[in-house]
């Protein structure tokens, strides 16, 4: 599975992900920085890339054009860093691959609570 880490999160996320066997790229080294959200989600479905962001604009521009893709990891802001949501993003990958692959949005929440996962 290919990630893209949008400029709202760390590039640390790109290490952590390639480190967990999967490809990432953080947006800043593929686009533009004042690229729109439609451009980011474009060329994020494009190449079939699951986009990880923090921003919950992006993830309602996919839920409102009712695309199938890209596949949607929405984490928390303030604590988006590998060290304090590393292992429950990895969980919710591996417990979402096929979803996310088909586009699905999944939510990772702060705590113990398990990721909500929601199909497009």
């Amino acid at each position: 599975m290919n990630f893209v880490v949008d400029l709202n999160v760390a590039t640390d996320w790109t290490g952590f992900l390639a480190g967990a066997g999967f490809t990432a790229v953080h947006w800043s080294d593929e686009g533009a920085p004042n690229a729109t959200d439609r451009e980011l989600l474009q060329w994020t479905a494009e190449r079939g890339y699951v986009l990880l962001t923090a921003d919950l604009d992006e993830a309602a521009a996919v839920a409102a054009a009712g695309n199938s893709r890209p596949g949607v990891i929405l984490a928390p802001p303030g604590a988006l860093t590998p060290e304090t949501l590393g292992g429950a993003v990895l969980a919710a990958i591996h417990r979402a691959k096929s979803a996310l692959a088909a586009g699905a949005i999944v939510t990772i929440v702060a705590g113990d609570a398990p990721a909500r996962i929601r199909p497009l």
